[in-house]
């Protein structure tokens, strides 16, 4: 072949080769152009901050009807929190929630069967639960949280910085003064500050620090119950020998007037209560009924948008998230109990 002859086949090489570029976009077009218009589209559920799936949205503003809310006072402002939200994004009916600690919550939901939800700060007991069974309620259980317990005192307190559980369980029973605790504290008389018998605090300190049995704090000398956490923080505050417990919350509230204090050597954090090193930590909860939940779609609706966004509320509340893990639970139970 001459040196002509190659270099038209050269050419004509050249060209075919420009043309499949060129006509390459015009066949894959068609197939990218369905891609697209897919991508903005909804799927029925939403996600959640973590990529987890989530229950079906909430338009709040198409929720009508009241809801009755009762419990723990631990509870009680993440609650507060996300009716608050519920309210902004829309709502127009009225939800009240009554702070009375979590077995008089209880009391309310199962014995007098008068409430929509219970807010507890402690998984439901099985006396408590039978009284519900005998209304015909069957408690359906919503992780919401995690809190961590903490053990404050007096910012003029300068002699204590951790203790042990034995030591705490010795502070809130038989020890009389600091010096019985350690013998370089101050001989003083200990004040103790508890929440009361009806409280959830109460009943998760009894279980963890005093082996669940109650009659030692209750026979403790200088001891002052109390419902309301704010009576307890004044009460702390205005001594360097006194001490108490509430949830974190409170604490962070008045964290210029006291101070918390380690137990076995760990501070309560969000990492710490979550991951149970800080052995004070416990689960937050709300409960309500399948049957209320079906017979008043407000409750069912707030149930969803409380578990869908409690995550972007809980820290700034002053409480640490729950696992994925159990908000998954949590929603798989809501999806249950309305037979989705």
């Amino acid at each position: 072949m001459t040196r002509k002859s190659y270099a038209w086949l050269s050419t004509l090489i050249l060209i075919a080769i420009s043309l499949t570029a060129c006509g390459s976009p015009a066949t894959q077009s068609p197939s990218q152009e369905p891609q697209t218009s897919q991508a903005p589209v909804q799927t029925e559920e939403p996600v959640n901050n973590t990529g987890t799936s989530l229950l079906p949205e909430v338009d709040p503003a198409s929720v009508s009807g009241n809801i009755i809310t009762a419990g723990s006072s631990t509870v009680f402002p993440l609650s507060e929190r996300m009716t608050e939200r519920f309210q902004e994004e829309g709502f127009a009916g009225e939800i009240t929630i009554d702070s009375i600690g979590t077995g008089a919550g209880f009391e309310r939901f199962c014995v007098n069967a008068e409430t929509d939800i219970a807010n507890a700060s402690r998984p439901i007991k099985d006396e408590e639960r039978a009284s519900c069974q005998s209304n015909d309620r069957e408690p359906v259980e919503f992780r919401v949280g995690t809190d961590a317990l903490a053990i404050v005192v007096s910012n003029e307190n300068s002699f204590v910085e951790n203790l042990t559980l034995e030591q705490l369980a010795l502070v809130f029973s038989t020890a009389k003064t600091w010096a019985d605790i350690d013998p370089s504290f101050p001989a003083e008389p200990i004040q103790r500050f508890s929440p009361g018998t009806d409280s959830g605090t109460f009943d998760f300190f009894v279980e963890v620090v005093l082996e669940k049995d109650e009659a030692p704090i209750l026979n403790a000398q200088n001891l002052q119950l109390s419902e309301d956490d704010n009576v307890l923080v004044q009460g702390v505050e205005g001594s360097p020998y006194a001490i108490g417990y509430f949830g974190f919350a409170y604490y962070q509230e008045n964290a210029d007037r006291l101070k918390t204090l380690s137990i076995e050597g760990v501070s309560p954090s969000a990492e710490t209560a979550e991951s149970g090193e800080y052995p004070l930590s416990r689960p937050l909860f709300i409960y309500s009924d399948a049957t209320i939940m079906k017979q008043k779609p407000q409750v069912a609706a707030f149930i969803d948008f409380y578990l869908t966004y409690v995550n972007e509320e809980v820290l700034d509340v002053g409480y640490f998230p729950a696992s994925e893990d159990a908000m998954n639970v949590a929603m798989q139970s809501w999806l249950d109990a309305v037979g989705e």
